[in-house]
């Protein structure tokens, strides 16, 4: 641990991220930077780097304090870092739902349609089970 921490690791245990391959998976996006520069999962960490993550619309900036590749525990994980984030923004639930994907399905799943129920209650009659 010497030369640093790796970024994933770090943002794991400082519980940025629940995983360490989400937090991979944030770095391979462009989600996050470290001293203004797009960040690897790979990269070193050290003790002063500057580490911002997008999340949704809400961007985090930590300053990195101390250096752990190990997990510890939900109290003891704000020490390895100084929060200089903005607070969280505050939805209002119309604006929650409309920020949400929106739902589609492919064609033949989930409820039949007309004409399937159709063909399941002509083989409902005759006897045969539908397939």
């Amino acid at each position: 641990m010497a030369d640093g921490v790796r970024l994933d690791k770090w943002l794991m245990v400082a519980r940025v991220f629940k995983t360490r391959s989400l937090a991979k998976r944030a770095c391979d996006l462009g989600r996050v930077t470290v001293n203004g520069l797009d960040a690897k999962a790979h990269k070193q960490l050290a003790l002063g780097d500057r580490v911002e993550v997008e999340l949704g619309d809400w961007r985090r900036v930590l300053v990195v304090k101390e250096l752990r590749d190990r997990p510890l525990k939900k109290a003891e994980a704000p020490r390895l870092y100084d929060d200089q984030s903005p607070p969280r923004p505050r939805l209002d639930a119309l604006e929650r739902l409309m920020r949400r994907a929106q739902v589609t399905r492919e064609r033949g799943r989930g409820r039949p349609s007309k004409k399937e129920r159709r063909e399941l209650e002509r083989w409902r009659r005759r006897g045969a089970p539908p397939e």
